[in-house]
Parts: structure tokens; sequence; C-alpha cells
């Protein structure tokens, strides 16, 4: 699964570049992120009017017949082998236009700890050295308490040799600019954008453990991207 990620690039044009995308519209609030939670607002680039856009999405699909928020399920991450068994998840992956690409630069897994009521560790995995990169997502728009929400969930598929070891599953990350303009091409079927989900490279991947710090929602800072040095011993003095 994906239940946490990174988005820790602060420079706007940059992301505006690599993904074809207006500088202008990208929001503020979704750089600079090292510890992205579900229901947060995350950076999505999806294609309208023939033309890729920028938006904040909430993480967290919003039911179709949802009226308020928290109604049901609001489900972060989607099993790209079944999509087109969930007839809601296959819906938005018929339509190009509810394609996304949900930008960011590394995720968090947890290992279980092996001590009962021990403290899971956390590992982070990035892609192509720490580049920026784009979860494939499908995301939807719905009006609640009269105002227009839009919220997306990331894919997710079998683990590669690199994540396996911490978890078996993994989130889907188109492996090219082709690949992403291919995911949000209205000439790409559901069938064709299922062909695009493939397990990423082991090779591209590098794991490296974080701080337990990232563990709790809400706590932010680059810190949490290293393990903390251990506390010394305390020495006692005789007097």
């Amino acid at each position: 699964m994906c239940g946490r990620f990174t988005a820790t690039f602060v420079e706007p044009q940059m992301i505006a570049a690599r993904f074809s995308v207006s500088e202008s519209a990208i929001p503020a609030e979704t750089l600079g992120r090292f510890n992205v939670c579900p229901t947060e607002q995350v950076l999505g680039v999806c294609r309208r009017d023939g033309a890729r856009q920028a938006r904040d999405l909430r993480w967290g699909l919003v039911p179709l017949w949802a009226r308020k928020l928290r109604a049901g399920p609001e489900p972060i991450n989607a099993r790209a082998e079944t999509l087109l068994e969930k007839s809601h998840f296959a819906r938005l992956l018929e339509r190009a236009d509810r394609r996304c690409l949900v930008v960011a630069d590394g995720w968090y897994e947890w290992l279980r700890p092996e001590r009962p009521r021990g403290e899971r560790v956390p590992f982070r995995y990035t892609v192509d050295g720490g580049a920026p990169f784009a979860f494939a997502g499908l995301w939807d728009v719905r009006k609640l308490d009269g105002e227009w929400l839009a919220s997306a969930t990331v894919l997710t598929t079998s683990a590669n040799a690199v994540c396996a070891p911490v978890h078996d599953r993994m989130p889907c990350v188109l492996d090219s600019p082709d690949a992403e303009e291919a995911w949000l091409s209205p000439d790409v079927d559901a069938h064709g954008a299922l062909e695009l989900l493939e397990v990423l490279d082991a090779a591209r991947t590098t794991a490296a453990p974080a701080n337990p710090a990232v563990n709790k929602a809400g706590v932010e800072g680059a810190e949490l991207l290293t393990v903390p040095a251990p506390a010394e011993p305390v020495q006692l003095e005789l007097g």
C-alpha cells in the first residue's frame, strides 16, 4: 500500500517544467512536504480540454454517493489488479479525464516490530536517486455542503524486490514521462491504461531507514528523512 509519501521539492518552476503544467497553478501548500498523510491536499496533474492542469486534490477518494466527508470509506489506495472489478474505479479508469498523476519524490512503508508493542520502523523509498516522479492515480469531484471537492486515490501493485522485504505492495510509479503522458491520454482506453501499471524496476528503487517521528501524522520537517543518532548513555560520577 501507500499510506504516507513525500514531496520535498520546493521549486515550482522545476515541477512545472517536469510535468508540463503552469507554474502559477501549483498550490504552494503541496510543496516541501516530508510527511504527506491521508485527507491532506496533494499535487495532482490531470488533463482538461486537451491540456495538462495542476491542481490540489484531497488524498482519499470521496465516494460517488457521499454528501459529506467521512460518510463512508474514502480509499487512499486502489489495487491495480482489481480496478475493473470495482464499478466506481472502473468508471474512473475508463475516463482519461479522471486519471491523474500524483506528484511525489518518495514514499514510506513500515517494518513490523519484532517485539510485541514495539515501535514500527519506517523506511523511505525513492526513485532514480530522489528525482520527482508520478504515482498513477484516479480522481473525481463531488459537491459537498455546497462546495466542489476534488479527491484522489493512489493505485498500488505488487512490490518489487527492494520493497518486498518490508511490504508486499507498493504504489504504481509510472516509469517514464511517456508513460505519464499515456496514462492521461484520451487515446488510451482502460485496458491500455492498465498495461502501464507495471511494477517499477527494482534497480531504480532505493530504500533507506527514516526517522520514527514520521510515525505520527502532522509531524513535518527534513529531519524525518534521517535516523536520529542514539542518545548517549548517562554517565554517573562519584562525588
